[in-house]
């Protein structure tokens, strides 16, 4: 662990919290779903990028999708229908601006449309970053046509300059609600409200240090409100830490508010927020880490906004690859805006600024409090008359000392995979009268996970890539009418039904599947879709427990017939077709272990090896399934092997299967060595027990044994092939002392008297360090060179006692004067 978590960890902010019970950790999804067109709804068009800026008009029918220099109308119903369109597209004059000051002409300096609301008056509000100089306009949509106004405003502080930044805004009683940056450079963070009277933040590191906005809405408090209390909008985002003091930048999430009715002080807080307060957003994972950080927020509205709740995704700061999903509950959130304590900046005696909890006397009214009947009663009807004290309160500690936790004090789900980016959340009432909320969750792959939580139990139905190829979903909307999500990314947008019933073939799979979409119909015989209005009680839906048990008796798997050759490796196919499923092989009824050689277990089903007459009888694959805390069994599969006529194959090891193994299956009498353990091993310990581990371990050493005598193998022939070129190239000169009779180097043969030629013809060239000193045994009647003409090759050696002498390697050189011989 660094030096800084630590650190944290000691201050109480770096917290490995135990799970709550039932919580879903490290799960994986029941099924994945592969990329599928014909369910699938695509739109992208020829040259166009960034399809993230969506507007659901269920009134209309259509989704408005904004894009780079381009904003179109589609069929809610399915999205590759295009209604209409129109393009906004950046001036010469601008781009040429843009690329002055620095920027990208190709990607920065681009029109990208990120502000897409609607107005009172049925038009819409379209910004774009316009080349770094956003630009705002209305736009209608009247008889099947697109148009943008010809009069254009500026968008500063409605939407960002760089269109890679974060952002956010939000139409509300015909003000526009923006998060975004103030200035070219990005470093001058605003919330504004763009009105007849603008408001918005100071420009403090104690109200926002560098944040990455995420998030914007609005809850109607003021509804049935007992105190005439105001409407409230909250935004989330994550910025650098003020409170804590450390060397490093410290990013930490907070949810803030601002009271819809605020406009702003009498001489304190001249047109600036004079209720804006924060605090910190906590979601603690189950192990030690810097603060997560929140990535993206949906409001689940309920008709009492006191039951309303806030879902929130979240990823690490570090390498860890852990993401996780927390819910907040609205008036937990108010509790500590409302009730809670504030933080003070304080100067120590290093000259640096500390924040600690504020302990002196709080003004009344309370600093950040709406307008309501108690403020009423003292005579102030707007923030214009709030005293001064209480603003000069709130501008200098708009922070909270307590952390906003989330309902049952952990996250909903935490999973490790690939990043969750964005989510959405449908509450669906099921046949048995209970409301569930449904997770869509986007994922930085492509794909979406759909996941609901069952009595503390966190439950992930699917998953479903959205896109044919991988790449985050920076998008996601939901509308109950169409009962679809859409979702964009950077290179398209896509539709999918919020389920699909279709994919449960069986009862007991529609019943498995826990899909509060989803039933089984008895009478058809099919799982279909539900709604709360069904009292059809031919409808089968168990969701809590998954009890397969309430479906009509299934027809038994009927047994298909193989013929067993004595000799032979036989393969019996048998795949799970969920993600959860454990597989279990029965032979004549009896489990069969992984303890016994003569079967063995991989991914694609059971290979009987080496099949004897005593292997005669009835295979069945069952799937095991746990669900509600209870094991659930299926037949999936059943062979019946029948002994044949055939003689033994000989050798065993080579005879060829009876069934051809499916692609990608290794050679069944290789399969200890091919395929690897973990993979091959589908009978797991929890069905086993101890066995399971003996023949991984087996078979993971009979591997290694015949992957270290294949590359013995291949060494030992590497050395006879060297040693061959050696004494071809004359590098063993002793070792022509014992040859048969040969050619001398000038192509005179050699006679049976002569003595043996020990004249060096070459000397190994080893490449060394200079300073290094090499001893080689050369004889002392050495020519000075090594190309010698055949007088030379003929000549007696005088004497046949060799010497050893000490060579340098600048020698060596002496001795090489053919190139080729290097």
């Amino acid at each position: 662990m660094s030096p800084l978590a630590v650190l944290l960890l000691l201050c109480g902010l770096l917290t490995a919290p135990a799970l709550p019970e039932g919580v879903c950790h490290g799960c994986k999804p029941r099924k994945s779903v592969p990329y599928d067109s014909a369910s699938i709804k695509l739109f992208r068009e020829d040259n166009v990028w960034n399809y993230t800026t969506m507007l659901l008009r269920e009134d209309l029918g259509l989704l408005f999708l904004g894009a780079r220099e381009a904003v179109f109308a589609l069929d809610m119903a399915d999205i590759s229908h295009k209604k209409a369109q129109v393009y906004w597209q950046v001036t010469e004059e601008k781009q040429r601006e843009c690329t002055y000051k620095g920027k990208n002409a190709k990607t920065e300096c681009r029109n990208y449309i990120r502000v897409l609301q609607k107005a009172d008056d049925d038009r819409m509000y379209v910004c774009g970053t316009n080349a770094f100089s956003p630009t705002c306009t209305y736009m209608t949509y009247a008889g099947g046509q697109l148009r943008l106004e010809e009069q254009q405003e500026e968008g500063k502080g409605q939407c960002p300059f760089d269109p890679f930044q974060r952002h956010f805004s939000i139409m509300i009683d015909g003000s526009l609600y923006s998060a975004t940056s103030n200035n070219f450079l990005g470093s001058e963070p605003v919330v504004l409200r763009s009105s007849a009277t603008a408001i918005r933040t100071e420009f403090k590191s104690s109200w926002l240090n560098e944040p990455v906005f995420v998030h914007m809405d609005v809850v109607r408090e003021s509804e049935g409100s007992s105190d005439g209390d105001d409407d409230k909008v909250y935004m989330f985002f994550s910025e650098n830490a003020v409170e804590y003091d450390f060397p490093n930048k410290l990013m930490v999430s907070r949810v803030a508010r601002v009271c819809k009715g605020d406009v702003g002080g009498q001489r304190t807080l001249q047109r600036r927020w004079t209720t804006f307060l924060k605090a910190r957003l906590d979601c603690s994972v189950p192990e030690p880490s810097l603060p997560y950080i929140v990535q993206d927020v949906f409001l689940l509205q309920h008709s009492d906004w006191r039951k309303s709740i806030f879902y929130a995704v979240f990823t690490p700061q570090g390498s860890s690859n852990m993401s996780a999903v927390c819910a907040y509950s609205v008036t937990a959130i108010g509790d500590v805006f409302s009730k809670g304590r504030y933080k003070t900046s304080v100067t120590v005696e290093t000259s640096h600024v500390k924040w600690v909890m504020y302990s002196g006397e709080i003004p009344v009214p309370r600093p950040g409090t709406c307008i309501n009947d108690a403020v009423r009663k003292q005579g102030i009807q707007s923030s214009m008359g709030l005293p001064d004290k209480t603003l000069q309160f709130v501008r200098d500690r708009p922070l909270m000392d307590e952390a906003v936790r989330p309902l049952t004090g952990g996250p909903q789900l935490v999973k490790r995979g690939p990043m969750f980016t964005r989510i959405v959340v449908d509450r669906v009432t099921a046949l048995d009268g209970h409301s569930y909320d449904v997770m869509f969750i986007g994922t930085e792959n492509g794909f979406v996970q759909k996941a609901v939580n069952y009595n503390g139990e966190m439950f992930i139905i699917e998953e479903v890539q959205l896109l044919p190829v991988p790449e985050p979903i920076k998008t996601l909307r939901l509308s109950r009418i169409t009962g679809q999500l859409y979702a964009g990314s950077e290179t398209a947008a896509v539709q999918m039904a919020l389920s699909d019933c279709s994919r449960y073939r069986s009862c007991q799979d529609c019943v498995l599947a826990r899909d509060p979409y989803c039933a089984w119909n008895a009478t058809a015989a099919l799982c279909t879709a539900v709604s709360s209005r069904d009292s059809d009680r031919t409808l089968i839906q168990s969701l809590r427990d998954g009890n397969e048990s309430l479906c009509p008796g299934s027809a038994s798997v009927e047994p298909q017939s193989q013929t067993l050759i004595p000799g032979n490796n036989i393969l019996l196919q048998c795949r799970p077709d969920t993600n959860l499923a454990q597989v279990l092989w029965l032979f004549d009824g009896r489990p069969l272990g992984p303890s016994d050689a003569k079967y063995f277990f991989y991914h694609e089903g059971l290979i009987v090896r080496h099949a004897a007459a005593a292997d005669a009888g009835l295979y069945t694959c069952q799937s095991v399934e746990w669900a509600g805390g209870a094991r659930h069994t299926r037949t999936v599969a059943a062979y019946r092997l029948q002994p044949g006529g055939g003689e033994p194959a000989l050798p065993p090891t080579d005879a060829p299967p009876t069934q051809s193994p499916p692609t990608g299956a290794p050679p069944p009498d290789a399969m200890s060595t091919k395929v690897p353990a973990k993979e091959a091993l589908t009978v797991t310990p929890e069905l086993q027990g101890e066995d399971s581990s003996f023949l991984l371990q087996s078979q993971s050493k009979q591997g290694k044994i015949i992957a270290l005598q294949v590359a013995v193998a291949l060494l030992s022939l590497l050395l006879v092939a060297l040693v061959t070129w050696n004494v071809c190239q004359g590098h063993f000169p002793l070792l022509k002392r014992y040859a048969p009779k040969s050619l001398g180097h000038a192509g005179v043969r050699q006679t049976q008297n002569s003595p043996p030629d020990f004249t060096v013809r070459q000397v190994p060239f080893q490449t060394k360090v200079a300073s290094e000193t090499k001893l080689l045994v050369t004889p002392t009647n050495c020519n000075a060179g090594n190309n010698h003409s055949g007088d030379d090759s003929t000549q007696p050696v005088a004497n046949h006692n060799l010497s050893p002498r000490v060579v340098s390697p600048m020698d060596v050189f002496k001795y090489i004067n053919d190139e080729s011989e290097i």
